[in-house]
């Protein structure tokens, strides 16, 4: 049974976390150096004020860890970086997550055609062309947007990262 236990700790697993922090200079260099000082790696990270009044900007970060290491960065998180609410989605229940890619495809006629029926069967947008490329943008998870860009092999692609939020009435705000 202690084996097992041990095993199932040492396991990677993919959290998604969302933090409140003070919109200040120097709190996003703090939150990679954070990660990068110990080696962890960072799969997605967003940032955006989403208070103005408040000078408050939300953070979605996506990493991947034992139970051990994410618990690890969730407390150099609290003490490193002033936070204000911390929440990972992961262990707290339903989220909702969306992540925002551009993808550019070249080539003739007939390729082109291809990649238009790819992206109505996928619900991506056509956003820009020209006689000879097509840019596409798509929303969803992110296994959704790797399904999509694995059926259009476009040359060029950008995504804009992950951003979550729980499901139902659990919010991240500071005065809940």
């Amino acid at each position: 049974m202690l084996y097992e236990q041990r095993a199932h700790d040492d396991q990677l697993r993919r959290h998604t976390m969302a933090v409140l922090v003070d919109n200040e200079p120097g709190v996003l260099a703090r939150v990679i150096g954070l990660f990068s000082g110990r080696g962890y790696n960072i799969d997605s990270l967003t940032v955006a004020e989403v208070d103005r009044a408040a000078h408050l900007s939300r953070i979605t970060i996506v990493t991947s860890g034992t139970e051990q290491v994410i618990e690890q960065i969730k407390a150099l998180l609290g003490k490193q970086v002033p936070v204000r609410k911390m929440a990972d989605l992961t262990v707290e229940g339903d989220v909702v997550e969306r992540e925002l890619a551009l993808a550019k495809v070249m080539g003739d006629r007939a390729r082109l055609i291809d990649a238009l029926r790819v992206a109505d069967f996928m619900g991506a947008r056509l956003i820009d062309r020209t006689i000879d490329t097509l840019v596409f943008e798509v929303t969803g998870t992110s296994e959704d947007i790797d399904s999509f860009l694995r059926l259009l092999e476009p040359v060029e692609v950008t995504r804009a990262g992950v951003v979550a939020m729980a499901r139902g009435t659990r919010t991240l705000n500071v005065d809940a």
